[in-house]
């Protein structure tokens, strides 16, 4: 009697600190934005940070870890403990970036895919001095002046710039890439006209398609965008197949805590699902794109192969 009651109290004694520690979250929770403020990333994580937090009931505190096209913020989560309590929100960059560059991570075997957040457009746009209208058009003039387009870009690696590499390849035409440091630059020579044409992000681009500063042509998502229903793909304008868009997603570390990862995805799921949070990603140019943490592991191994085939047919070098 007395050894089964010194093990029934051990079990009472040891109730809470198992409970403790099976909990989580049981304190704040850091979410690593791979780019400085004010970018997609972070204005994607801020809009998401206080619901989350509430239905974490733990504070989401928002690290920016910008820098190297998302390499520094991607190499810190991947540094961080795989308890749950570090997760980061990342771009389509990841994956062109370990194309291009060897980095100290490996974009497929190092994370714990969370869930697919949302995917942006890329429009083709056009300064509206440019005589074309469609994609038939800028093809043929592209190849009547071999060399004497140019399209711009926020860097090499973005998804911008492999969407313009990608319309090279298909319509066998020579263009002149520019990288910038960032999209706004690009968009403004755009605007003013140094530039002719570029593959823009919707969220940056639709501004000033809408007020007329830039002449959308065709987008290069699947399907057409909600936001610009008039405008046609690039696959239905004569290059079938088509398609490359920009994703926004949320990962781990390796081997990440599996009830995190899981109750991660499900409150992301349900806020991202609410008909206000969908409208208002869409105001930003934004599809809601949830989904479970393995279907968006095996976007990323896509994209390592389709993007890895137009970095090396299209000879896409840092240099």
């Amino acid at each position: 009697m007395h050894r089964r009651t010194l093990l029934a109290g051990a079990a009472v004694l040891a109730a809470p600190r198992l409970a403790r520690a099976q909990a989580w979250p049981a304190r704040p929770v850091r979410l690593i934005v791979a780019w400085p403020p004010g970018g997609g990333a972070d204005i994607l994580a801020r809009q998401m940070q206080q619901p989350l937090s509430a239905a974490l009931g733990q504070p989401v505190v928002i690290d920016n870890r910008g820098g190297a096209s998302g390499a520094i913020g991607t190499a810190e989560l991947i540094r961080a403990p795989n308890d749950g309590y570090s997760f980061g929100i990342v771009t389509s960059t990841l994956v062109s970036m370990a194309l291009l560059q060897r980095q100290s991570y490996d974009p497929v075997r190092d994370v714990t895919p969370i869930m697919l957040h949302s995917r942006v457009a890329n429009i083709l746009v056009v300064h509206p001095s440019l005589p074309v209208h469609s994609v038939e058009d800028l093809g043929r003039l592209a190849k009547q002046r071999p060399g004497g387009l140019s399209f711009g870009s926020p860097g090499i690696g973005s998804a911008v710039h492999i969407s313009g590499e990608m319309f090279k390849l298909a319509t066998g035409t020579n263009m002149v890439h520019v990288p910038y440091r960032g999209g706004g630059p690009a968009l403004a020579d755009l605007v003013g006209g140094s530039l002719q044409l570029m593959f823009g992000n919707a969220s940056s681009t639709l501004p000033f398609v809408r007020d007329g500063s830039l002449r959308a042509i065709a987008v290069t998502s699947a399907r057409r965008a909600p936001y610009l229903p008039e405008i046609p793909t690039i696959a239905e304008s004569g290059i079938p197949g088509f398609e490359r868009d920009e994703w926004y997603g949320c990962i781990g570390p390796r081997d990440m805590a599996p009830a995190a990862v899981a109750r991660l995805n499900a409150a992301m799921g349900a806020i991202l699902s609410s008909p206000a949070e969908r409208a208002r990603l869409l105001d930003l140019g934004a599809e809601v794109a949830v989904g479970t943490p393995a279907e968006f592991g095996q976007l990323i191994v896509r994209d390592m192969e389709e993007i890895g085939r137009v970095v090396r047919d299209a000879q896409v070098t840092l240099e």
